[in-house]
């Protein structure tokens, strides 16, 4: 059973590079994902394509696959279904030009199920892990319309304006919590190898130490006795916390609560939901998804708890006939500038519309908050740095002025 199953694995590993001709005599060439040679050939016979080259390429190794490695396909795939370039032809012109082998593999599997006469919505589906609901809903939506490059292209721009509010988000955060990580590390350092220098000096003096250094001599003490413990308790108690954090549904509802009550940051977290929600919304209606199916994907896409319950709520009280504009209004949960904007869609019949202008407004607004909390930040880690260093180096020197005050 054990060597079935291995001996499977290996076969989904296979790739063929091929060359042949086809009906015309034109060389063409590509690749396919298969268990062997002899089912490439069947392939591509059934394509009118008479082989002259079949090569096994093995893929392995190569960067995980991320978020922006799905934007960057999905953009190049609509540029090249735009340009009219075939669907087989385009996928095969991507998984060329990526320089990761595991994008690659991706690409060769999804190519190999469409030609096969899979609809390229079913392919993407084989794939949760890089193809969420919504992707898969709009290519869906997309076949169905005959007009998958219009939605392909909607797709990757909402992909790009999502990458860009969760990038903002993290450099507005990435620059306290390293100075605070190189802060602990300097105090760290000062508390274990410093202090105990001058606790040296200081036992020749014969003198009564001040109360801020002997606090400050007890707490270095602390730091070398248990630093084990510290720096332990430390990285154990955010790992643990990380993994909580995502792998527990309570625990995450309520993180994301607190997200969006915490001073400065909550605004930000709080728009950021906003604008991916409307962002979410807009795209999904456009392309012309039901409006009860298209809030199966926004509430996840928003990256919060609160809104993705906010939204279940809504799709409830939308299926029974209530107005989307009312259902949003009964949670809570959104500011009235949308609320009057999807007002104003749902009676114009331009909602895509108005959720997009919203969804632009709230970028901006994130734009503009994330520049703020950059200034507020750099002044107030300066006070808290400047009073925990200075008052460290204020207790080590009170001995020496005193000292100096006896003589």
């Amino acid at each position: 059973m054990a060597t079935a199953v291995a001996a499977k694995q290996n076969i989904k590993e296979l790739v063929f590079e091929w060359e042949g001709k086809d009906k015309n005599g034109k060389l063409v060439r590509g690749e396919m994902r298969a268990g062997g040679e002899a089912m490439v050939n069947a392939s591509l016979r059934r394509q009118g394509i008479l082989t002259t080259k079949v090569k096994k390429r093995r893929l392995s190794g190569g960067k995980s696959i991320k978020q922006k490695d799905i934007a960057i396909f999905t953009r190049q795939l609509a540029t090249m279904m735009r340009a009219g370039v075939p669907l087989i032809q385009s996928f095969d012109i991507v998984a060329r030009g990526s320089t990761n082998p595991r994008v690659t593999k991706l690409l060769t599997d999804i190519r190999s199920d469409v030609e096969t006469g899979t609809s390229l919505s079913s392919a993407f589906r084989k794939h949760p892990l890089y193809f969420d609901s919504l992707y898969c809903n709009l290519v869906e939506a997309g076949e169905a319309g005959g007009i998958l490059e219009t939605l392909l292209d909607r797709l990757a721009v909402y992909q790009e304006k999502t990458m860009a509010i969760k990038n903002k988000i993290k450099s507005a955060l990435i620059y306290p919590i390293a100075v605070l990580v190189v802060a602990f590390v300097v105090l760290a350092v000062i508390m274990i190898f410093v202090i105990p220098a001058f606790k040296d000096v200081f036992s020749s003096f014969g003198a009564d130490l001040p109360a801020p250094t002997l606090m400050v001599i007890a707490m270095s003490e602390f730091f070398v006795s248990y630093w084990w413990a510290i720096f332990g308790s430390l990285f154990g108690g955010t790992y643990f916390f990380i993994q909580s954090w995502r792998r527990s549904e309570k625990m995450q509802k309520a993180m994301d609560r607190l997200l969006l009550r915490v001073p400065v940051f909550g605004d930000l977290v709080n728009k950021s939901a906003v604008a991916r929600w409307t962002r979410t919304l807009s795209t999904m209606f456009a392309a012309g998804v039901p409006l009860v199916e298209a809030l199966d994907s926004v509430g996840g896409a928003s990256g919060n708890a609160v809104f993705a319950e906010a939204t279940e709520q809504i799709q409830k009280d939308v299926s029974t006939g209530s107005a989307l504009t009312t259902s949003m209004q009964t949670t809570g949960v959104f500011p009235v500038m949308v609320l009057q904007m999807c007002a104003i869609g749902e009676e114009s019949g331009a909602l895509d519309q108005m959720l997009g202008k919203a969804a632009e407004f709230y970028e901006d607004e994130i734009d503009e908050a994330v520049k703020g909390l950059s200034s507020l930040m750099e002044p107030f880690i300066i006070v808290i740095l400047g009073t925990l260093i200075g008052g460290i180096v204020v207790s080590m020197y009170l001995p020496i002025f005193k000292l100096g005050q006896v003589v």
